[in-house]
């Protein structure tokens, strides 16, 4: 398990369990459907990169619960339907 995932500042820091949870799935859809990391980390998996990405402040979600990356403060495009045999 990922030792920030324990810590209580993570879920504060993005304002829930719920939010949280949110944020990681939408980024990991996105990376998973070729999105570029943020964050420089490797031999990570895109878990660890999600989660740096949310400690740096490079994403967040939007009032709408969309996901946004810092740099260009847009939200991502992601497919409404997924394949869920590549998660």
């Amino acid at each position: 398990m990922i030792d920030e995932l324990r810590e209580e500042a993570i879920i504060q820091k993005v304002g829930g369990r719920f939010k949280l949870s949110t944020l990681i799935q939408k980024r990991l859809i996105a990376l998973n459907h070729g999105a570029k990391p943020l964050v420089i980390l490797p031999r990570a998996s895109n878990l660890e990169i999600v989660i740096q990405e949310i400690m740096q402040d490079k994403i967040c979600l939007s009032m709408k619960n969309e996901l946004k990356t810092i740099e260009d403060d847009s939200p991502v495009d992601i497919p409404r339907e997924v394949d869920m045999s590549s998660l």
